[in-house]
């Protein structure tokens, strides 16, 4: 039975202490990401929404990185958002930035209506790679 490890970005930001969690832990060759949201190193959100998503994705490399990922390692994506009629274009836009090109991961996305301050959230599984 694999052990749980927890792994957090070199930077990490207030949230995980404030709300007692890890960025992500690693299980065997599998590394499960906690939601990932677009906030600053003192835990606040990022105002501007797009900015808000870009800084979600960028917590979430740093994260995968900690454990020696990268996008390419990502298997399966869920997503939450607080007005996805509204924000889902904008979204689209960042995601091509950084799934440019099939294969494409599994992607959930889930309307919610509360994210504690933020509008967008990411968490992922990923493959760690050899």
């Amino acid at each position: 039975m694999s052990k749980r490890e927890a792994v957090f970005p070199a930077n990490k930001h207030a949230l995980y202490e404030e709300h007692q969690y890890s960025a992500a832990i690693r299980s065997g060759d599998l590394l499960f990401v906690s939601g990932q949201v677009g906030s600053h190193s003192d835990g606040s959100a990022e105002a501007d929404f797009e900015l808000q998503v870009e800084l979600a994705f960028e917590n979430l490399k740093a994260t995968l990185a900690a454990a020696g990922c990268s996008f390419a390692d990502i298997v399966d994506v869920t997503t939450f958002h607080t007005d996805p009629e509204h924000q889902f274009g904008t979204i689209m836009k960042v995601k091509q930035k950084i799934f440019g090109s099939p294969p494409y991961p599994n992607w959930t996305a889930v309307g919610v209506t509360w994210l504690a301050g933020f509008d967008f959230e990411i968490k992922v599984i990923a493959r760690i790679p050899d």
